[in-house]
């Protein structure tokens, strides 16, 4: 398993999360290379889940259709 440090990660609201007060957001950080650590914005410092980069755009591309 890859580990990551994130200490010093940029943290954006994931503009797919829910938009009536952010109450259910996921958070994504940027510039890790090769994955995007994405998270639950109402649990900061929980656990984050590491998506492989070429998985996430595949996650992202379909969220439209």
């Amino acid at each position: 398993m890859r580990e990551c440090d994130l200490s010093n990660a940029r943290w954006r609201k994931s503009t797919y999360s829910g938009g009536s007060g952010g109450e259910d957001c996921l958070e994504v950080a940027d510039g890790i290379p090769g994955v995007v650590p994405v998270r639950d914005s109402k649990v900061v410092g929980g656990a984050v889940l590491l998506v492989g980069a070429d998985a996430w755009l595949a996650f992202v591309g379909g969220l439209g259709r």
